[in-house]
């Protein structure tokens, strides 16, 4: 997918501070389960690699939706990481192209950690 090098930063939160998170970077009320924050810059030939982003994924978030759908949690988090990660590597869900496009990539990556899931 192109960053092959690059770090990633992972934050794993309660929904207290998600929900400050997220009415502070998108104005909106209420914990989400992930948010990224994408970060390119240009990797330096001699120093370490760049920095793709952060995802910050809500822990009881995702535990209470996966509760809810009926799913492990561990392939709910997983689904969340990449659909993090998706955004970070600018894929995007605001036009029906971009979310097919975004939907397929996740069933594929997802089944690649979970080869037996079907449910997604």
């Amino acid at each position: 997918m192109g960053w092959s090098n690059a770090e990633l930063s992972l934050t794993l939160l309660s929904d207290k501070p998600m929900a400050r998170l997220n009415r502070q970077t998108f104005q909106r009320r209420g914990p989400t389960n992930v948010i990224a924050f994408p970060f390119h810059p240009e990797a330096a030939p001699e120093g370490p690699p760049p920095l793709l982003g952060e995802v910050v994924i809500s822990l009881e978030t995702c535990a209470r939706q996966a509760e809810e759908l009926g799913w492990p949690v561990e392939e709910l988090f997983d689904f969340f990481l990449i659909h993090g990660i998706l955004h970070l590597l600018d894929y995007d869900h605001d036009t029906p192209e971009q979310e097919a496009r975004m939907e397929a990539k996740t069933r594929e990556l997802l089944r690649l950690l979970h080869p037996g899931i079907t449910d997604i």
